[in-house]
Formats: structure tokens, sequence, C-alpha cells
């Protein structure tokens, strides 16, 4: 896994096109590029248009989950949240025309972001928007005064990346004023999945911070 990274280039995540992440999660993971400085990264402020995934993620993922679930909510009503009934049902909605919308949008992300990752080997990221929620929140209702549309917009860090195809690592960052955990996600080129567990392995032991184990807490 070792690797000299002298002379790398590395693009540094900006706002994913107006996404809100909580200053807590920034503060930490901004803090890192002089880390990937000193590992010998070049290391740039620049993103992709990220703006073709929510097309493409929402409503394809819209799409499956009726194809996968739509019978056994009619079977089992139920048995099934609001927020998945409701994707369910906006999927049924859905025409081949919307499909294909968003199928188009899916081939522009990805050749965008390949193009993007021609000049830059890695881009980094915050792996979650936010710091860790409490259990019995559903989901975040927004993030630094700005509301979310939908259960899934706190990570659109994660779900904008898996949209791409394109292999990425989560590896701990360190933590904030209050203990809670903060994800750095490194991702790589189109199927260059071992360059990114090698950018990983250089973060992780010039940091350590995944040694730190939190303390078990006893529940009922």
């Amino acid at each position: 896994l070792d690797r000299n990274f002298k002379g790398v280039r590395v693009a540094w995540f900006k706002d994913l096109g107006g996404a809100p992440f909580a200053p807590s999660v920034r503060a930490v993971v901004d803090g890192h590029r002089r880390t990937f400085e000193s590992l010998g990264c070049i290391v740039e402020q620049a993103e992709p248009d990220f703006a073709p995934a929510e097309i493409a993620f929402r409503v394809l993922r819209a799409w499956n989950s009726a194809n996968t679930y739509a019978a056994r909510l009619r079977e089992h009503p139920n048995d099934f949240k609001d927020t998945l009934k409701g994707e369910i049902e906006e999927g049924l909605r859905l025409t081949g025309a919307d499909v294909a919308h968003a199928e188009a949008a899916h081939t522009r992300l990805w050749r965008g972001f390949q193009a993007f990752l021609e000049k830059y080997e890695y881009f980094v990221l915050p792996t979650s928007q936010l710091p860790p929620f409490d259990i019995n929140t559903e989901y975040p209702a927004g993030i630094a005064g700005v509301k979310f549309s939908s259960y899934i917009d706190w990570m659109k860090s994660c779900w904008y990346i898996s949209a791409t195809g394109n292999p990425a690592a989560s590896v701990p960052g360190g933590f904030t004023p209050e203990g809670l955990p903060v994800g750095v996600q490194i991702v790589g080129r189109y199927r260059e999945d071992f360059s990114v567990l090698q950018l990983a392995h250089a973060f992780e032991q010039a940091t350590g911070f995944g040694k730190k184990r939190p303390g078990m807490a006893v529940i009922g």
C-alpha cells in the first residue's frame, strides 16, 4: 500500500454546488488540507458539476424502490415507514420519459466526473455533511439553517459520489469539539480502487485517528 505521493494532484471540495455542511464537519475536514500536502500532494479547491446527480439519483432511486417494493407495499402497507412509502409512490408515478431523462443525466454526471479526474487523481470531501445525530431522530430537518426537502438531503456528500460509480474510501478524520467522529472521503479515478486504498492508508498512517475507540454504552 505504500506509495510516494509527491506531485499527485488532489481536488478539494467546496460545497458540491450548494450542499450545506455543518461548520464543525467543515472545520475538521478543511484542516486536513495540510495533511495531504505533507504527504507530497498538490491540493487545489476544485469540484465537478454535480447537478446531474440530483436528477439521476433521485429518479432512479424512486424507480428502483417502486420496482422492488411496490407489491409488498400493497400487501403490507402498515409495515412501511412514511418516507419509504412516499419514495415508492413517487416511483410508481414515473414515466418512461422520466427514467430516460434520468439515465441521460447519469451519463452526463459520469462523463463529467471522469473528465474532471483527468486533471486530478483524487477528490476529497467529507463523508457526511453533519456529525452523528441522536438515534431517536429519523433524519435531520436541516443543516446550518438550510431546511431539507427530503430525507436523503443530509447525505448528498455520499450519494453524489455513489452516483458516479467511482471508487471511494471513508477514513477517520478526527472529532468535533463535542467528541463526535468526522470522516474524510477519498474518491479516485474509475476502477482505480487500489490507488484509493493507497492514499487512504497514507492518510491513516499520518493521522492515526482510527486508533481512538469510543466508550461503550449499555442500552436497556
